[in-house]
Protein backbone atom coordinates (compact mmCIF):
# COMPACT_ATOMS: atom_id res chain seq x y z
CA UNK A 1 0.00 0.00 0.00
CA UNK A 2 0.87 3.31 -0.65
CA UNK A 3 -0.04 6.82 1.14
CA UNK A 4 0.78 10.09 0.90
CA UNK A 5 0.29 12.08 4.09
CA UNK A 6 -0.68 15.18 4.09
CA UNK A 7 -1.50 17.43 7.76
CA UNK A 8 -4.18 20.03 7.09
CA UNK A 9 -5.96 22.45 8.72
CA UNK A 10 -9.45 21.61 7.24
CA UNK A 11 -10.34 19.01 4.03
CA UNK A 12 -13.44 18.18 2.37
CA UNK A 13 -14.20 15.79 -0.62
CA UNK A 14 -17.24 16.08 -2.64
CA UNK A 15 -18.82 14.15 -5.47
CA UNK A 16 -21.25 15.00 -8.25
CA UNK A 17 -21.76 18.50 -5.84
CA UNK A 18 -22.28 17.12 -2.80
CA UNK A 19 -19.63 17.12 0.22
CA UNK A 20 -19.55 13.18 1.36
CA UNK A 21 -16.63 14.11 4.01
CA UNK A 22 -15.28 16.76 5.40
CA UNK A 23 -13.11 17.31 8.92
CA UNK A 24 -11.19 20.45 10.49
CA UNK A 25 -7.46 20.02 12.05
CA UNK A 26 -6.53 16.47 10.89
CA UNK A 27 -4.84 14.26 7.97
CA UNK A 28 -6.04 13.82 4.06
CA UNK A 29 -4.42 10.43 3.12
CA UNK A 30 -4.54 9.88 -0.77
CA UNK A 31 -4.23 5.56 -0.37
CA UNK A 32 -3.39 3.47 -3.08
CA UNK A 33 -3.49 -0.22 -3.17
CA UNK A 34 -1.36 -2.78 -4.67
CA UNK A 35 -2.51 -6.54 -6.50
CA UNK A 36 -0.46 -8.16 -3.24
CA UNK A 37 -1.87 -5.81 -0.72
CA UNK A 38 -3.64 -7.40 2.36
CA UNK A 39 -5.33 -6.75 5.42
CA UNK A 40 -2.72 -7.12 7.59
CA UNK A 41 -0.91 -4.21 5.54
CA UNK A 42 -4.12 -2.10 5.71
CA UNK A 43 -3.72 -2.67 9.55
CA UNK A 44 -0.18 -2.22 10.13
CA UNK A 45 -0.36 0.90 7.94
CA UNK A 46 -3.39 2.61 9.97
CA UNK A 47 -1.61 1.61 12.86
CA UNK A 48 1.61 3.60 11.34
CA UNK A 49 -0.59 6.66 10.63
CA UNK A 50 -2.27 7.36 13.70
CA UNK A 51 0.55 6.93 15.57
CA UNK A 52 2.88 9.04 12.93
CA UNK A 53 4.42 12.28 15.46
CA UNK A 54 3.39 15.15 12.70
CA UNK A 55 1.78 17.67 14.77
CA UNK A 56 3.52 20.08 16.82
CA UNK A 57 3.56 20.06 20.84
CA UNK A 58 3.51 23.19 22.94
CA UNK A 59 7.59 23.91 22.20
CA UNK A 60 6.56 23.69 18.15
CA UNK A 61 8.15 19.86 17.53
CA UNK A 62 6.66 17.02 15.66
CA UNK A 63 5.65 15.25 18.93
CA UNK A 64 2.42 14.91 18.33
CA UNK A 65 -0.15 12.42 16.95
CA UNK A 66 -3.48 12.71 14.75
CA UNK A 67 -4.69 11.07 18.00
CA UNK A 68 -3.15 13.05 20.10
CA UNK A 69 -4.48 16.39 18.72
CA UNK A 70 -7.92 14.76 18.79
CA UNK A 71 -7.72 15.26 14.77
CA UNK A 72 -9.71 13.46 12.36
CA UNK A 73 -8.77 11.73 9.08
CA UNK A 74 -10.11 11.58 5.10
CA UNK A 75 -8.91 8.83 3.50
CA UNK A 76 -9.39 8.75 -0.36
CA UNK A 77 -8.66 5.73 -2.02
CA UNK A 78 -6.30 6.81 -5.67
CA UNK A 79 -5.06 4.36 -7.93
CA UNK A 80 -3.08 6.28 -9.55
CA UNK A 81 -0.44 6.46 -6.58
CA UNK A 82 0.64 3.37 -8.62
CA UNK A 83 1.11 5.03 -11.81
CA UNK A 84 4.73 4.02 -14.25
CA UNK A 85 5.69 7.03 -15.70
CA UNK A 86 9.42 5.10 -17.01
CA UNK A 87 8.09 4.92 -21.05
CA UNK A 88 6.26 7.58 -22.70
CA UNK A 89 3.82 10.38 -22.03
CA UNK A 90 0.55 8.43 -20.61
CA UNK A 91 1.14 7.26 -17.35
CA UNK A 92 0.20 2.88 -17.14
CA UNK A 93 -1.94 1.95 -14.09
CA UNK A 94 -1.31 -1.66 -14.93
CA UNK A 95 0.37 -1.46 -10.91
CA UNK A 96 -2.67 -0.99 -9.14
CA UNK A 97 -4.86 -3.42 -7.38
CA UNK A 98 -8.43 -4.25 -9.49
CA UNK A 99 -11.29 -2.61 -7.58
CA UNK A 100 -12.68 -5.92 -6.39
CA UNK A 101 -9.57 -6.16 -4.33
CA UNK A 102 -8.85 -2.52 -3.57
CA UNK A 103 -12.49 -1.54 -2.28
CA UNK A 104 -12.60 -4.13 0.44
CA UNK A 105 -8.86 -2.92 1.77
CA UNK A 106 -9.67 0.52 1.25
CA UNK A 107 -12.86 0.10 3.34
CA UNK A 108 -10.55 -2.16 6.10
CA UNK A 109 -8.18 0.84 6.32
CA UNK A 110 -10.36 3.07 7.42
CA UNK A 111 -11.95 0.51 9.51
CA UNK A 112 -8.06 0.39 11.19
CA UNK A 113 -7.81 3.91 11.22
CA UNK A 114 -11.71 4.17 13.85
CA UNK A 115 -10.21 1.14 15.85
CA UNK A 116 -7.17 3.13 16.15
CA UNK A 117 -9.14 6.31 18.03
CA UNK A 118 -8.77 8.43 15.12
CA UNK A 119 -12.51 9.25 13.37
CA UNK A 120 -12.01 8.57 9.61
CA UNK A 121 -14.42 9.62 6.88
CA UNK A 122 -13.59 8.66 3.21
CA UNK A 123 -14.33 9.78 -0.06
CA UNK A 124 -15.95 7.61 -2.74
CA UNK A 125 -14.72 4.92 -4.22
CA UNK A 126 -14.34 4.77 -7.76
CA UNK A 127 -16.01 8.02 -8.04
CA UNK A 128 -14.78 10.93 -9.80
CA UNK A 129 -14.24 13.18 -6.63
CA UNK A 130 -12.94 16.87 -6.20
CA UNK A 131 -10.43 17.15 -2.56
CA UNK A 132 -10.37 20.30 -0.92
CA UNK A 133 -7.40 20.72 1.58
CA UNK A 134 -5.50 23.76 3.21
CA UNK A 135 -2.12 21.82 4.10
CA UNK A 136 -0.80 22.66 7.71
CA UNK A 137 3.07 23.61 7.36
CA UNK A 138 3.41 22.34 4.67
CA UNK A 139 3.66 18.52 6.05
CA UNK A 140 3.46 15.99 3.37
CA UNK A 141 4.88 12.79 3.56
CA UNK A 142 4.96 9.43 1.74
CA UNK A 143 4.82 6.02 3.45
CA UNK A 144 4.77 3.13 1.58
CA UNK A 145 4.56 -0.82 3.03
Amino acid sequence: MRAVIQRVSCGSVTVDGHIVAEIKQGLVVLLGVGPDDNQDKAGDLARKIAMMRIFSDEQGKMNLSVKDIGGALIAVSQFTLFADTRKGNRPSFIGAALPEIARPLVDHFIQAMNNNGVPTQSGCFGAHMQVKLENDGPVTIWVEN
